[in-house]
């Protein structure tokens, strides 16, 4: 944004420090006003014929703006994408765990990407891949759901889980603080 001696238009649509149109003026009685008042000039909209300055304090219009997007940061919500590979040939203990990691971070609020790798003349058996990403979905359909149906990429078979809106995300556990007193023996 243009302030005080940066702009330079001839004529501004002069709005005054309550939001009031005080119609069209010369750059200099627009900042004669402004700096009467003790504040700055600044030019809203540079693209609008005649150009639309504000009177104000620019020092406390930065503030309240920077103050607004912090806020609006801390309550957007970072959702990451963890992977879980599998193979056509996963055992049955090896798939429940994959299983237990998939459900641990749909609670944490983390979509799952379920990923199954073709090695060799396994890609003429994609049914298997298949059938497999439908048993790991049933596994943790009560955590997350699929957004699409699986999708082939080269060798890989790949759905992505969202976790479910009404489970209840578990909030991030902090280290506990360990203890520092000296124990006798």
């Amino acid at each position: 944004m243009l302030i005080n001696d940066s702009i330079k238009a001839k004529e501004v649509r002069l709005i005054g420090e309550e939001g009031e149109q005080l119609g069209v003026k010369s750059l200099d009685s627009a900042k004669t006003y402004a700096y009467d008042r003790g504040l700055d000039l600044v030019l809203i909209a540079p693209q609008a014929v005649p150009p639309v300055a504000r009177a104000m304090d620019y020092g406390k219009f930065r503030f309240e703006r920077d103050k607004k997007e912090k806020e609006a940061r801390k309550k957007q919500q970072v959702i990451k994408v963890k992977e879980v590979k599998l193979s056509c040939r996963i055992d049955t203990h090896d798939f429940d765990t994959r299983v237990n990691h998939a459900k641990r971070f749909l609670t944490d609020g983390d979509k799952v990407k379920v990923i199954v790798v073709f090695r060799g003349r396994e890609m003429t058996h994609q049914e298997i891949g298949r059938e497999l990403i439908e048993r790991f979905e049933n596994a943790v359909s009560e955590f997350g759901a699929a957004d699409k149906k699986p999708v082939m990429e080269g060798r890989f078979m790949s759905v992505v889980l969202a976790p479910l809106k009404n489970t209840p995300v578990k909030a991030k556990k902090e280290k506990p603080e360990q203890n520092t007193e000296n124990k006798e023996n």
